[in-house]
């Protein structure tokens, strides 16, 4: 199993859950993936795109800065 880190800082909805749904593509079950976004609604959408896409949401925590730091598992 494999854990890879991403930066999305800068986007602004929806594209970080667009990017991780195309990130979501190459990622091998069981890996893991820690998001950081600064998105006001970041945690709201990737709450909501793991219940969707039947990923578990590990843990989501503040990152500083207005930004937040999440990691799911596949």
């Amino acid at each position: 199993m494999a854990n890879t880190s991403h930066d999305f800082k800068g986007l602004k909805c929806p594209q970080p859950t667009l990017r991780l749904t195309t990130l979501s593509l190459k990622v091998p079950p069981g890996d893991t993936v820690e998001i950081t976004a600064d998105c006001p609604s970041f945690e709201k959408d990737v709450r909501g795109w793991c219940a969707r896409n039947k990923k578990t949401l590990l843990w989501i925590k503040d990152a500083g800065a207005n930004a937040k730091i999440c990691r799911i598992q596949f």
